[in-house]
């Protein structure tokens, strides 16, 4: 249905469209009339949409603080699993993970060769020289938010701590390449070109994706992408930057048994961290890390 300039704006701020979205879904409505696939307004969170999401992250990222205060060898992923759910359920909020198409527990802890996925158990004990993947995601009142970190125990040998030195700065190349009116293919081509240079594949197969008001939205995000390709990036739109950067050859294979954990094909290391974005005017705005 078209809006007139004098309707309420349909982002739900009581402006006028004119003086609100009009000038910006015209600029889209170019980039869409020459091909480009562009963001149906739905994926596009309004300030109070973003005001939710940010309350839900600061839950999110207290998680992975309370985690980083007593990680350790010795401890077991379910101790981890255990602080997670206590501090996100204490803050009035759910672990989105738990029940997630039958995902068992509140927190994904990937250690080493595991991509990502991994269940956390009482019989995994963090050992010295691991390096380990805490990702979390949290529910506050329907909004979602989801960012991991990388945590080294104890005496991590100089190429494991490399591995997540360097996969921490590809997702700093990624949110360089954040800005309006980009594309996302840029994101994963700086991500990629990153890792590359250092040594590292890309995991081809699990990216990013948008989230907000659910868990997984659209766009899915690659990160071995091609500059100017994928959606267009228009204020609002709201995803992660999640590399998962490995070691050895970018090939995985996914846990027949439990059929959640991804693993590396030749058992070298993998690391990630992620971030959770909002396209800005100006910019970006990390509003999970």
């Amino acid at each position: 249905m078209k809006i007139s300039p004098n309707d309420p704006c349909w982002c739900g701020s009581g402006r006028k469209y004119k003086k609100c979205h009009m000038a910006q879904d015209e600029k889209v409505r170019m980039y869409r009339d020459l091909g480009k696939l562009v963001p149906p307004n739905k994926l596009l969170k309004t300030p109070e949409q973003i005001e939710g999401i940010k309350r839900s992250a600061r839950i999110n990222m207290a998680c992975l603080d309370a985690v980083a205060e007593v990680i350790k060898a010795g401890m077991s992923t379910q101790d981890i699993d255990d602080i997670i759910y206590e501090v996100t359920t204490r803050a009035g909020a759910i672990p989105a993970p738990l029940d997630y198409e039958g995902f068992p527990k509140s927190v994904c802890t990937s250690i080493n060769d595991e991509v990502c996925h991994g269940i956390p158990d009482p019989d995994i004990i963090l050992k010295d020289g691991d390096i380990i993947n805490v990702d979390v995601s949290t529910i506050l009142d329907g909004y979602f938010s989801d960012s991991s970190r990388m945590f080294l125990i104890g005496d991590v040998s100089e190429e494991k701590r490399r591995l997540v030195e360097v996969t921490k700065e590809c997702v700093e190349q990624g949110l360089k390449a954040v800005k309006p009116y980009g594309f996302l293919g840029d994101v994963g081509a700086a991500v990629n070109a990153y890792a590359k240079a250092h040594g590292y594949s890309v995991v081809r197969e699990i990216g990013g994706h948008g989230i907000g008001l659910e868990f997984h939205e659209d766009p899915w995000v690659s990160f071995v992408s091609d500059p100017g390709t994928g959606m267009l990036l228009v204020p609002g739109l709201t995803f992660t930057i999640e590399p998962m950067v490995n070691m050895g050859r970018p090939e995985i294979y996914c846990d027949e048994d439990n059929g959640w954990t991804i693993y590396t094909q030749d058992g070298r290391p993998s690391a990630q961290w992620e971030i959770l974005v909002t396209v800005t005017e100006e910019g970006c705005e990390v509003l999970c890390w």
